[in-house]
């Protein structure tokens, strides 16, 4: 049995979890999202000294949770993109420093992918071949995944402009709601009527690509009602523009994931990212697998979001996989794109030189 730290420090959440054989030992969270909310927005750097000041507390934290000694780890896994470049570099920084001091493997691993291994620790192994939407603040996809340890991730669709995610946080600020937008705009929408505001359901036309995704304009959609309704001289019905925004959004997720999974023939559903922790979208997509007899799995909620367990799920799936490590040439890639669940290691020099120009 093999003992993976995780380390999670891609945005505003600094994470440390330890898994072994696909069970949750210990975790630590610290979260900066009051330090960003008078900015309407996340910060990179001010993201970033947080993690500085939170990362050893959070691994200790997971330590003393789990009832172990740092001395037993046996691999660490880090979040090396996509991210925030200052967040993610303080995180492969540490875990490249843990893992020397330990002597152990470094895993640099894929934020998306990690999102979706959590799963594994509620729920037990994926099945062979599934569908999963990833719906987070900057990512919305939807994936085939086989083996999530050794084969390539399949994209059906990704989102063209706005993430999901994105579009809660910005309509949140169009109303007048506090950050983070998705639990503001959900607890708003708790006193609205969700068909109060006939707002659009981007890409569902016959013309659009059945898996894609967008949001810019439903967030504008929102934006152009409140500002007809205040240039008449109206008071914006905040809960009903919350409750009728949200359900647009959670009828696009629902329509576009359960089609993916009778196109290709998956009789389940993986749920994961942040915005899958909104208590409609979780009830409107149990409904509409139930209706069409496909396996829902979702993470409970506080795994939903950006944690360190996601982080040692993940590289718990390589360990056990026997996948070699990417090592101490772990780089922070910051929009790599989701292919697999490791970061590929890129050429550092090369790169170094590509973006350096030295005056002549």
């Amino acid at each position: 049995m093999s003992l993976v730290l995780g380390i999670e420090t891609s945005c505003d959440e600094t994470g440390a979890g330890l898994v072994a054989d696909g069970v949750l030992l210990g975790d630590g969270l610290a979260s900066s999202a009051d330090e960003h909310a008078r900015f309407g927005g996340v910060v990179p750097e001010v993201a970033a000294r947080a993690h500085v000041s939170a990362v050893v507390p959070m691994v200790r934290r997971a330590v003393a949770n789990a009832g172990v000694s740092l001395s037993d780890v046996d691999a660490v896994a880090v979040t090396a993109g996509p991210g925030l470049s200052p967040a993610l570099h303080v995180g492969v920084a540490a875990a490249k420093a843990y893992a020397t001091a330990l002597d152990v493997p470094l895993h640099g691993v894929h934020h998306l992918a990690g999102h979706a291994a959590v799963d594994v620790l509620e729920h037990g192994p994926l099945p062979e071949r599934c569908v999963c939407l990833i719906v987070s603040g900057g990512h919305t996809s939807l994936l085939s995944l086989g083996d999530l340890a050794r084969d390539p991730v399949v994209h059906l669709g990704d989102t063209v402009d706005d993430a999901a995610g994105e579009a809660f946080d910005k309509v949140a600020r169009v109303l007048g709601l506090p950050y983070p937008g998705g639990p503001a705009i959900s607890k708003a929408a708790l006193d609205g009527d969700p068909h109060a505001v006939a707002f659009p359901r981007p890409m569902t036309g016959p013309r659009d690509a059945p898996f894609g995704f967008s949001f810019a304009g439903l967030k504008t959609a929102v934006a152009r009602h409140v500002e007809a309704a205040q240039d008449a001289g109206s008071a914006v019905a905040v809960p009903d523009v919350a409750a009728s925004f949200q359900q647009a959004v959670v009828d696009v997720l629902v329509r576009k994931a359960v089609r993916a999974c009778r196109e290709q023939g998956a009789d389940t559903l993986l749920m994961v990212g942040g915005v899958a922790a909104n208590k409609a979208l979780r009830t409107g997509m149990e409904e509409a697998c139930t209706g069409a007899g496909i396996a829902l799995r979702v993470p409970a909620p506080r795994l939903c979001t950006d944690n360190g367990a996601m982080i040692a799920a993940l590289g718990d799936l390589l360990v056990r996989a026997g996948v070699p490590a990417t090592g101490l040439a772990s780089t922070a890639v910051p929009t790599v794109e989701l292919t697999g669940a490791l970061v590929p290691v890129r050429d550092t020099e090369r790169s170094v030189s590509e973006r350096v120009s030295v005056p002549r």
